[in-house]
């Protein structure tokens, strides 16, 4: 195996990689995780201690250079790896995503209910460890070897750091300084290690241009998700989608504080086309304000429904994919008094000082309803020739300013140039006509 010159994070587990409330309105956008650069996702299925993790890297490089190591809680078998396809991730992350709504006003003149219409909107193998073999000046043991899909897995146990350290280097792996320590806490707890690196050969034999998401499942009474090992050759803070599937309801994280993320506000309509760069700088700001120290929840809901819905809810068949143990075969609909699958996701950005444990996770029995959602009013643009009118244009002017000041709250814009977007008039501009004035002339 040829030495790995350089490891990177590539996933917010660990994973390495060398060289380099219900309402109505309509979805018209997503604030999904490709707004967000280093970020990782990872699904977490759990119920009654037994978890099943889903993996997903957006890892670039050489895939002879990557490489994956992961504490687990127990020697992990053949039959508890699988590997998943991008499009469950991607589906379940369309579904969960923060998104734009957009309502219209009704004609002033003739007040009905409010009308409204939808926008467009390596090969490990080769080395001849053998499962049990013992590296004795190391104390390492090759607790099992086997391949799963385009990757070679090893599961390692060891006695101390030091020889857990020597035996990844000599076998081409460059760990990052101060992993020893790190690597020393989890031998403590007796954790075992999940290594993984891509077979070059039976990723060719299956036609993959991509690295797919790796599954594994175990049973343990601790709920959590390293991520300590990962900080500590990470270029800058990096971002991390949780997404959390149970029976009972929403997950939390029991060891760092948990926020809801802003929502429910109304903003500007020109927002429409700068969503991306809205929702970067709302969530700028929230991780700003708690000092890139709590976890964020940006979606809690039952996926036997949605109101509205960003995408299809996944199916049955897709949540079995993802590792969902409980629902039977043959389930074709979430909806009834079947089997229940509670979604929750989460997303937080963050780095060693900020995160220095990893997260624990409870699953709560509250199933209330949230997402991250933000409206858009447009006002009515037909004509109007009636004594409503003019207090219907006023209210707008107020309108339009309260806007104005939450998008500058939210994302630290400044409130002159979100006027001038919405062409509204400033101080210096009094006098001239705003945007409001030309709205219904000819």
């Amino acid at each position: 195996m040829a030495k790995l010159p350089k490891a990177l994070l590539a996933l917010g587990l660990v994973l390495y990689a060398s060289s380099a409330q219900a309402f109505c309105g309509f979805y018209v956008a997503k604030a999904d995780t490709k707004l967000f650069n280093k970020a990782s996702k990872v699904v977490l299925v759990r119920d009654d201690g037994r978890t099943v993790v889903t993996m997903a890297s957006d890892y670039q490089g050489d895939p002879k250079e990557f490489a994956m190591v992961v504490p687990v809680p127990s020697v992990i078998e053949r039959k508890q790896v699988n590997v998943a396809t991008p499009d469950l991730l991607d589906h379940l992350d369309a579904y969960s995503a923060p998104r734009v709504v957009e309502y219209f006003d009704g004609d002033p003149c003739n007040p009905m209910p409010t009308k409204q219409r939808s926008a467009s909107g390596v090969n490990l193998s080769k080395l001849g460890l053998g499962v049990g073999k013992i590296a004795a000046k190391n104390g390492v043991t090759v607790e099992a070897e086997y391949t799963v899909g385009e990757y070679d897995i090893v599961v390692l146990s060891a006695k101390e750091s030091d020889g857990l350290s020597t035996w990844l280097k000599q076998n081409g792996y460059k760990l990052p300084k101060g992993a020893g320590p790190i690597l020393s806490g989890y031998i403590k707890r007796k954790m075992k290690f999940f290594v993984a690196k891509v077979n070059l050969k039976e990723k060719a034999k299956a036609g993959l241009t991509y690295l797919r998401p790796l599954q594994v499942a175990f049973e343990s009474s601790r709920f959590d998700l390293p991520i300590r090992l990962g900080t500590l050759n990470a270029d800058g803070p990096q971002e991390l989608f949780v997404f959390a599937l149970t029976k009972k309801g929403r997950v939390e994280p029991s060891n760092y504080r948990s926020a809801k993320i802003a929502t429910g506000d109304n903003v500007p309509v020109y927002v429409k086309d700068e969503f991306p760069a809205f929702y970067r700088a709302m969530f700028d700001q929230q991780v700003k304000k708690d000092a890139m120290k709590a976890v964020y929840l940006e979606y809690a809901w039952d996926m036997g429904w949605c109101d509205p819905c960003a995408a299809d809810p996944l199916t049955p068949s897709e949540l079995r994919k993802l590792g969902v143990f409980w629902l039977p075969k043959g389930e074709d609909s979430l909806r009834g008094s079947g089997p229940k699958v509670f979604l929750t996701r989460l997303h937080l950005r963050y780095d060693a000082k900020s995160f220095p444990e990893d997260l624990l996770f409870q699953v709560t029995s509250d199933t209330n309803n949230f997402q991250g959602r933000y409206v858009l009013q447009h006002p009515w643009t037909g004509a109007m020739e009636c004594p409503a009118a003019d207090g219907y244009k006023k209210s707008l002017v107020q309108r339009f300013e309260k806007e104005a000041q939450t998008l500058a709250a939210l994302t630290g814009w400044e409130i002159t140039g979100i006027r001038r977007k919405m062409k509204l008039k400033t101080p210096q501009e009094d006098g001239k006509a705003s945007w409001i004035d030309e709205l219904w002339k000819d």
